[in-house]
């Protein structure tokens, strides 16, 4: 594989519009749902749980560097979980935090273990909400490949339409929080898997 090809698999263009990504009607009902999407999960499943796979410092990846104010990638806070239902991995989700950023800013960030970072997020009155991103993930592509390792083997492929040579995709969403003077950027991926569950109806309530 060319270098120029190798970089363009690592990289992805963010949309502020979930129709720039063309999602199948059943994924763009998981993209677009606003509120948490831990509640989202926990109300279609008998049994919801968050696996840690990684915390610690890592280099930030190239597409998240201007997201979260920086000029260039440089090493972050970054943490790694997947996200299952009745022990069926659906999400992978990826956060970062600059490590300019404070206790202060994200008191129980480092503490967290298991428990959901969203559902501190949502129930934390001094965190702001920025607008959702979204894309679509090549299997090249960082948190694809992780993902993959996480699960022990490849990632289900998603068939791409009939005729076409595009190759398999994964749609993603993020979206940036600030809190005092801190930002934190989630990423997450959605799995295949998570089209087996029942999407709840778009509500801008649910929290």
């Amino acid at each position: 594989m060319s270098g120029a090809r190798a970089r363009s698999l690592r990289q992805v263009r963010w949309h502020g519009h979930l129709g720039a990504v063309n999602a199948p009607a059943p994924l763009a009902a998981w993209l677009g749902a606003d509120g948490s999407l831990t509640a989202r999960l926990i109300a279609h499943s008998a049994a919801f749980r968050v696996q840690r796979l990684r915390q610690g410092s890592a280099l930030c990846l190239p597409d998240e560097t201007g997201a979260i104010g920086l000029a260039r990638p440089v090493q972050v806070l970054e943490r790694e979980v997947l996200l299952r239902c009745d022990g069926v991995a659906v999400v992978f989700a990826h956060t970062v935090v600059p490590l300019s950023d404070s206790a202060t800013d994200w008191p129980l960030f480092g503490g967290l273990g298991e428990r959901s970072l969203g559902s501190t997020l949502f129930y934390d009155p001094l965190v702001r909400r920025g607008p959702l991103e979204f894309a679509r993930l090549r299997a090249g592509h960082p948190l694809a490949r992780r993902a993959s390792a996480a699960l022990g083997d490849r990632l289900p492929l998603l068939p791409c339409p009939p005729m076409s040579l595009c190759p398999p995709v994964y749609y993603a969403r993020r979206c940036l929080y600030r809190r005092h003077q801190g930002s934190l950027l989630v990423t997450e991926v959605f799995l295949p898997p998570v089209l087996t569950l029942l999407p709840a109806p778009l509500d801008t309530n649910v929290k």
